[in-house]
């Protein structure tokens, strides 16, 4: 199994597992749920990593950072459930699993499961999102728009779709349902770096608000800015964020 493959069956398990713990928890207190889903996604992406590729590291935004990484040549980089929230509330679908795979420097493999979609984009063939509207859809959090994206909508002359993960909204852009996603309130490498790695594989331009490369790995695993966006918008994106 490549990477690739192995990406997308780890990505669409473990949403079909969060899918089942969602319905066992759909009576229970929405922390209980989100507290579930966490960990047994969590769980289950471990062991699996550790049976599949047990000479590779891991990052997981549920386990303890191991400084192992730092020193190894292959990273899995995962986010066992993007978008909690939105995951405790059983009516939304924006919700996701990330894996990823960095090896070298970069971003070599990933997947998004949306498991409430039935979807699950993965590296290394993602089709280009269909043509634009007339007016391009930046895609935001479903509270406190940040005042960064509001400028961009004015800037391109465009709207905003609210929406929760940060998975969901990468992918948004993917399946043509938004254009453009711009993040500056704070993150980490498991929020960005499977959907980073689907969107360069659909042709998407990404990158730090300042147009500066995004780096995995690091040993402060926090990103705090990213531009994912359809490439004919990303120099007006860009000149409204901040690069020269």
């Amino acid at each position: 199994m490549t990477d690739h493959e192995l990406a997308a069956r780890l990505a669409t398990e473990a949403g079909r597992l969060l899918l089942g713990v969602r319905a066992e928890f759909a009576d229970a207190d929405a922390s209980e749920r989100k507290a579930a889903g966490d960990k047994r996604s969590h769980d289950f992406l471990m062991e699996a990593l550790g049976v599949e590729r047990p000479d590779d590291a891991v990052l997981s935004e549920e386990g303890a950072d191991d400084p192992v990484r730092l020193h190894s040549e292959r990273v899995w980089i995962v986010d066992p459930l993007d978008g909690t929230r939105e995951f405790s509330e059983l009516e939304r679908a924006d919700w996701a699993v990330h894996v990823a795979l960095w090896q070298g420097g970069e971003l070599v493999a990933g997947a998004v499961a949306l498991p409430a979609q039935g979807i699950t984009l993965a590296t290394p063939t993602v089709a280009p999102p269909p043509a634009t509207p007339d007016k391009p859809r930046i895609v935001v959090s479903r509270t406190r728009p940040p005042a960064i994206a509001l400028a961009v909508r004015d800037e391109l002359g465009g709207i905003l779709v609210e929406m929760g993960s940060a998975g969901a909204k990468v992918a948004s852009i993917v399946q043509g349902r938004s254009d453009v996603y711009v993040h500056a309130g704070g993150q980490f490498e498991w929020d960005s770096a499977a959907p980073v790695a689907v969107a360069r594989a659909a042709g998407l331009h990404t990158s730090r608000i300042d147009g500066s490369a995004l780096a995995y790995n690091q040993p402060d695993p926090k990103l705090p800015d990213l531009v994912v966006c359809r490439s004919e918008f990303a120099g007006a994106v860009l000149s409204v964020t901040g690069h020269s």
